[in-house]
């Protein structure tokens, strides 16, 4: 396991993170599928939950869809046990396999966000011809052309300079009907960042690492050193602002649940990712780990930080 306690990152040793937090006992309940979470006929309505799960789930993204909409707000924080051998996840004992975690009632203060580490390096598209995951058409042009345009490549291009350029290449999918990023040249909340997997130059085809329907919208993007700093930047920054802004609260403690494909390394230097966190936070107590896969709302996301705090009132 890969853990991130206290100010250090541990990445391949041993490590163990423990954060106590003092809530009412009515304010929150574990789940797991031994241990499913009760019916609001049961006097607790889960407002937010979060969320530990086993990648090796095969129904995994429909189990967190489900979660996510026995919750009042629909909001799941969380990621997948990463291990090299055995992923285990933990709710009132040791678990493999399905969903765990612990749900928050509504007087329990948080304020969440995601990182996607990314930087579009063109316009939003519309996907005009798909079918399954190989895009055909974007804005009614072949899609290999529409990337290679974002790109600054021409189309004759030679073989290995268009494999080089679209190795560093993803796909910002845009699935909600409304995704406004907050800032310029950034992603708003509901894009799913995922992996060009092939092309066909004879077809002018693109093979997209996630089913696709035409109407949906993308955005091709980059994902490097600084546009995962700037975008931790940016989700950090919104999340002081949104409490200091509130009504006399603050932050009493924040969990912080990155990829497994990111951490200190990612970001220049060992610890660097979890010291932007805590620089820009303050002195609150902060723990996390790393994950094989990043779940927010009812998505799971890959190669993304996603960060939690607790608030209570002043």
């Amino acid at each position: 396991m890969l853990f991130v306690p206290g100010t250090a990152e541990y990445i391949d040793e041993p490590a163990l993170v423990l954060m106590a937090a003092p809530l009412p006992r009515e304010s929150f309940r574990l789940f797991s599928g031994r241990q499913p979470l009760p019916a609001a006929a049961s006097g607790f309505v889960a407002h937010t939950a979060l969320v530990h799960a086993d990648g090796s789930e095969p129904d995994l993204q429909e189990l967190i869809c489900e979660l996510s909409a026995r919750t009042a707000t629909g909001y799941l924080f969380g990621g997948l046990s990463s291990a090299r051998n055995r992923p285990l996840h933990m709710a009132d004992g040791v678990l493999e396999g399905g969903l765990s975690g612990v749900a928050f009632g509504p007087e329990v203060g948080l304020v969440s966000r995601m990182t996607q580490g990314c930087q579009p390096i063109g316009p939003v598209r519309e996907i005009t011809a798909a079918e399954r995951n190989f895009a055909i058409t974007l804005d009614g042009q072949p899609a290999l052309d529409c990337v290679l345009q974002d790109l600054g490549l021409c189309r004759d291009a030679p073989d290995d300079e268009v494999a080089q350029a679209l190795s560093s290449t993803l796909v910002g999918l845009i699935t909600a009907a409304v995704d406004v990023p907050t800032r310029p040249g950034q992603f708003g909340a509901e894009t799913a960042v995922r992996h060009l997997v092939g092309v066909d130059r004879q077809h002018q085809v693109l093979a997209i690492a996630e089913l696709i329907v035409p109407g949906m919208r993308l955005a091709f993007c980059t994902r490097n050193a600084k546009a995962a700093q700037l975008d931790l930047v940016r989700i950090t920054t919104e999340i002081r602002d949104e409490v200091e802004s509130g009504a006399a609260h603050h932050m009493t403690g924040g969990l912080y649940v990155s990829c497994s494909g990111r951490g200190g390394p990612h970001f220049g230097a060992r610890h660097a990712e979890l010291q932007m966190v805590r620089n820009a936070l303050g002195d609150v107590p902060l723990v996390g780990f790393f994950a094989g896969g990043e779940i927010a709302r009812q998505q799971l996301y890959g190669y993304t930080g996603v960060l939690t705090v607790f608030t209570v009132p002043a």
